[in-house]
């Protein structure tokens, strides 16, 4: 190879170098023309959302903030882990939500067809206007008294107390009032011969003797113990 070649070889290395710098050099120039138009809004941008937390932004707040989040380091790792964990979890209950979701309104839907939020509505509005008439004390004196009237049912739903309710409720349906006329002193002596009148002059007679009670304020239970002792001591008397 002689000098000539050489040198020439080399030029031809250093003008393909310089080629390849042109085409960067005009590269760069192509993509800063491209990009000063975007950093020059860019820039507007930011200088007009700077001026208007200018007054409510200051460097110090900054440097707090900074402080903050490196002395909470560990704080805000945790945090990260919970969110984490958190949407692991919605993750998981999405599925069971998707079914879920849909049967829930559909349940409410039912509720509301069958107006149970309207009765509700209606509830709510009626313990308003309670609260507006009575004092809390009051409608604890009215609780008290709906605890005893509970005890009233109560006794009203023993067996003895039903069948005489049902029997005496078979009354009005035995009774033909029609029939119904005066009846003096001697009437009565004389209605006294007849059967039903005598099973019902002894009903009636044991109901007053029921009715003793409500004088004497002792309960059922007491009244049978005293009854049965009495009849116990009457052949002992004799």
């Amino acid at each position: 190879m002689t000098k000539d070649k050489a040198i020439v070889e080399q030029l031809d290395r250093l003008e393909h170098e310089i080629h390849i710098l042109t085409d960067t050099a005009r590269s760069m120039r192509e993509l800063r023309d491209d990009l000063t138009p975007r950093v020059n809004e860019t820039v507007q941008q930011l200088i007009k959302g700077l001026l208007e937390i200018e007054s409510d932004f200051q460097l110090e707040d900054l440097t707090y903030l900074l402080k903050k989040v490196l002395r909470n380091t560990k704080n805000v790792t945790w945090s990260v882990d919970q969110l984490k964990n958190l949407i692991d979890f919605v993750r998981t209950v999405e599925p069971l939500l998707k079914s879920a979701v849909p049967q829930a309104i559909a349940y409410l839907d039912m509720l509301e067809q069958q107006g149970i939020f309207q009765i509700l509505a209606t509830v709510v509005g009626v313990l308003q206007r309670i609260a507006q008439t009575y004092t809390p004390r009051d409608i604890e004196q009215i609780g008290n008294g709906l605890v005893d009237l509970v005890g009233v049912a109560k006794k009203l739903t023993t067996p003895e107390a039903v069948h005489l309710l049902h029997r005496a409720a078979e009354i009005p349906t035995a009774v033909d009032l029609s029939q119904a006329r005066e009846v003096g002193p001697f009437g009565m002596v004389f209605a006294l011969g007849n059967s039903e009148v005598k099973q019902g002059m002894g009903v009636l007679l044991e109901l007053t003797k029921g009715l003793s009670l409500l004088k004497n304020g002792i309960s059922t239970q007491e009244h049978a113990v005293s009854s049965a002792q009495e009849l116990e001591e009457r052949p002992s008397s004799a």
